[in-house]
């Protein structure tokens, strides 16, 4: 099995336990009538320029343990005070050890606008999402077949979020386009073996229609990244690691903004 399917099995089998404690019918339940927050979020990518979704994670498979002593608030909040956009938060526990704890957490202290970063392979993520105060979910193309998708991207119109579908080539660009995504995430990463490639997003870009909103995930690590990102037409960026590992991450974000050097 590849790193992917090796995830997507942990993922059913950690919706299966939670369906045992707290039914589907009960979480739909829970979260009837409450606001899903995703206009915030897309307000947030789509500002002028391009937009800085900032992640809060301790780990990945490929790179493993990057945040020794995580703080998943304090990371956020330095985010926040540094003038990042949005957040992506981690909630996949056992190869990027996440939680939805951490998420419920950063909604109590910080005011942006957050992505649920994990793997959803059921309705029920969507739904625990918004309980746990994500204005976004985030649906990978190469989990997904086209009916779930689409079932999946309407969920969440339903509930009031945002949808980030995300896409590695030109068929699940294609995929993502039929099923009605308004949010594009290209990953320059492939998660089937978690390499890069740098090419891919401005490849893409091309692809999906300027009025889809369209974030650069994965891989950037310097200013002149953004300036790639801004030329190609992207909308936001999402960055995790070189954020995660900036010591100072209000003088990393202004780096890449091209505030100072």
């Amino acid at each position: 099995m590849d790193i992917l399917s090796q995830i997507e099995a942990n993922a059913v089998k950690r919706v299966e336990e939670k369906k045992k404690e707290l039914p589907l019918k009960a979480l739909k339940a829970l979260t009837s009538g409450m606001d899903g927050k995703g206009e915030a979020f897309k307000a947030g990518v789509s500002k002028e320029g391009v937009s800085f979704i900032c992640e809060c994670k301790k780990a990945s498979p490929s790179k493993g343990v990057i945040a020794e002593k995580y703080d998943p608030v304090g990371t956020a909040l330095e985010y926040e005070k540094a003038g990042a956009d949005c957040l992506s938060v981690l909630t996949e526990p056992k190869w990027f050890r996440g939680s939805e704890k951490h998420l419920e957490m950063i909604k109590k202290s910080v005011g942006l606008p957050c992505l649920r970063k994990d793997f959803t392979v059921d309705e029920y993520m969507i739904y625990e999402a918004k309980m746990i105060g994500a204005s976004a979910v985030l649906l990978i193309c190469a989990l997904l077949d086209r009916a779930r998708l689409k079932d999946y991207i309407q969920i969440c119109r339903d509930e009031g979020m945002a949808a980030v579908t995300e896409i590695h080539n030109e068929d699940e660009a294609e995929a993502a386009l039929s099923a009605g995504a308004e949010i594009i995430g290209a990953n320059s990463r492939d998660l089937r073996d978690f390499s890069t490639d740098g090419s891919v997003v401005a490849r893409l870009r091309r692809e999906v229609p300027g009025d889809v909103l369209f974030i650069y995930e994965s891989g950037i690590r310097k200013r002149e990244d953004i300036v790639k990102a801004e030329k190609a037409g992207c909308d936001a960026v999402l960055i995790g690691e070189t954020m995660m590992r900036a010591h100072d991450k209000g003088k990393m974000l202004r780096y890449l903004k091209g505030e100072e050097t």
